[in-house]
């Protein structure tokens, strides 16, 4: 798990830089950031959506996710924990949310993290590099909650280190594919958050990424 522990400290790290350079930019530039970033957050969203193999698939995932994070709460969690540590600054979720999703969704977290967990970090140590990058961009604009997405990433992608240890090899492509396509649909609702056409509650879809996990080997369309 060598790499998922750097890959973790490069966003914590291109964070810090982020929220330290936003205080030597013109509030202007810095207040108009959040729509750019939501609108490449769409485009990125539908990038990975189309992706899916299994439309029926994709559409439980979402259904069962929604249903269950709402049962659990997920959002007004989060909301709770953005409240603590920014005074009840709205953009704690956007930021984490984003965040969490731009650098754990996708093939190269799933795989990477499994041969992470079979002894090769090399993946993982190159998508380090990107995300550290990314998130001075994202925490520029967006603030904390990019710094504390390095918790959510430390734990899926450490899971996946440790499916990949044990089982010793990746997840059917199939399954891949479903992920990413299930985490595309989420970053839409973020990007829709970002650039204020509406607020969705897109933390209590989280389940829905472990949903599709699972039902690409069960429902074939």
């Amino acid at each position: 798990m060598f790499g998922t522990f750097v890959n973790a400290l490069a966003v914590v790290l291109g964070a810090l830089t982020g929220i330290t350079f936003k205080k030597k930019v013109p509030e202007r530039i810095v207040n108009s950031l959040p729509e750019v970033i939501g609108l490449f957050t769409l485009y990125l969203g539908i990038s990975m959506a189309l992706k899916s193999q299994r439309t029926l698939a994709l559409l439980f995932s979402l259904i069962l996710g929604e249903a269950t994070g709402t049962f659990l709460r997920l959002q007004n969690r989060l909301e709770m924990l953005g409240g603590r540590f920014t005074s009840g600054d709205s953009k704690f979720i956007d930021g984490l949310m984003t965040a969490f999703l731009t650098f754990c969704v996708g093939p190269m977290t799933i795989i990477g993290s499994i041969r992470d967990g079979m002894g090769d970090p090399s993946i993982i140590l190159a998508k380090s590099i990107m995300d550290g990058v990314v998130s001075v961009a994202l925490a520029a604009s967006l603030g904390v909650g990019v710094l504390f997405s390095a918790v959510p990433l430390l734990l899926m992608q450490g899971s996946l280190a440790l499916l990949g240890s044990i089982a010793g090899q990746a997840l059917p492509e199939i399954v891949v594919n479903e992920i990413t396509a299930t985490g595309g649909v989420l970053m839409i609702g973020i990007g829709v958050n970002l650039i204020g056409l509406k607020r969705i509650r897109v933390g209590d879809g989280l389940p829905a990424l472990l949903y599709a996990s699972v039902l690409p080997l069960i429902i074939p369309f």
